[in-house]
């Protein structure tokens, strides 16, 4: 099984507003970028779509270390919250339906394509690949906005 490193980003103008995300796929010395946007949005959903276009640009099962900055996505699947979820039929702990379900469900069929771990990194800081995902991400906001004028 090929071992691939994908680090992803999503970036919103307003919450809701016009988003950004952004993937880029790392396999043997090769990066492949990815990006694209949403004109209503909200960054939660920018940052899960990232993960899951990276997730569906791979042609064969594979075994992928994804590394987001988001707290929302990382810790739903590495405390379990995604399983419980599903399990409950879409609703919280509370009972309350989970907001973004249409694309936990996206991501849920992606990942069992795969072999798939979680790794957050602080966003902002020092990893350079999750920086270059943040500015691809926030340039596609600009560019939307640049052509909608």
């Amino acid at each position: 099984m090929k071992k691939v490193i994908l680090y992803t980003d999503g970036a919103c103008s307003g919450n809701p507003g016009i988003g950004g995300w952004a993937a880029i796929l790392m396999y043997k010395g090769h990066e492949k970028e990815l990006v694209g946007y949403n004109k209503d949005t909200t960054n939660n959903r920018m940052e899960m779509f990232a993960i899951i276009q990276g997730l569906s640009a791979l042609k064969e099962p594979c075994e992928v270390q994804v590394y987001s900055d988001s707290a929302y996505v990382c810790n739903a699947f590495i405390e379990g919250w995604v399983d419980e979820w599903a399990k409950n039929n879409w609703k919280t702990a509370g009972k309350s339906p989970v907001k973004n379900d249409d694309l936990w469900k996206l991501m849920l069929i992606q990942i069992k394509k795969h072999k798939v771990t979680f790794n957050k990194v602080k966003g902002h800081a020092d990893n350079e690949y999750n920086n270059r995902c943040d500015k691809l991400a926030t340039d596609e906001i600009k560019r939307v906005k640049k052509n909608m004028q």
